[in-house]
């Protein structure tokens, strides 16, 4: 199947990366996501993610692996990663980690324990560059500004982004060594994953 990983969504990606760690039904995903406090960055609600698994399903991302029943309750699918979605986590958190310009990279960078530590790092490096880029160039737009006595009242969002952009910069000179040591815990670990789960959900 051809798939557009270009089109998932951010909530798409974080459900596909959510079934890497193993199989569950939606309403083990809404918890898992609100207990991770991913709600911060990305609006999660029963009906978006009900909605967003449907499309996956549809596009051979996800597929059925079950259904139980707990009771009274209403029936809950159980879901699991196909190898077109487990591909599509890997090449969308690799397109929009290393970029600037885009409101993605907060869920790029939740996701990014998806990829190789080693490929995770350049794409950061190759970020780091960017914003220093724009920050020179922001720099000197700034200082020209100046230089032309324009009010401030006219730049207060250019000196807003210009902080920010210092910001990153120092965050990542300091994340990018500690992420390159061994001592910093990195990847998925099947074996243990279920059981943090569960614990996450008793919380």
């Amino acid at each position: 199947m051809n798939v557009k990983h270009s089109a998932l969504t951010p909530l798409g990606v974080m459900v596909l990366a959510l079934l890497r760690e193993g199989d569950m039904h939606p309403y083990e995903m809404v918890r898992l996501l609100r207990a991770r406090r991913d709600d911060r960055i990305v609006p999660i609600t029963n009906g978006t993610l009900y909605h967003t698994v449907s499309r996956l399903h549809g596009r051979g991302l996800i597929d059925e692996v079950g259904v139980d029943r707990d009771g009274n309750r209403p029936e809950r699918t159980t879901y699991t990663l196909t190898p077109a979605g487990h591909a599509a986590v890997g090449d969308w958190v690799r397109r929009e980690l290393g970029v600037t310009g885009r409101t993605t990279f907060p869920v790029a960078l939740a996701e990014a324990h998806n990829l190789e530590r080693y490929e995770a790092l350049e794409l950061l490096r190759t970020r780091r560059t960017l914003l220093d880029q724009e920050l020179a160039s922001l720099s000197q737009a700034l200082d020209g500004a100046a230089a032309r006595d324009v009010p401030d009242q006219y730049l207060l969002e250019v000196s807003r982004h210009r902080i920010l952009l210092q910001a990153e910069i120092a965050w990542l000179d300091d994340l990018i060594p500690r992420m390159a040591s061994p001592d910093f815990a990195w990847g998925p670990d099947p074996e243990h994953l279920p059981a943090q789960r569960k614990a996450r959900q008793n919380d």
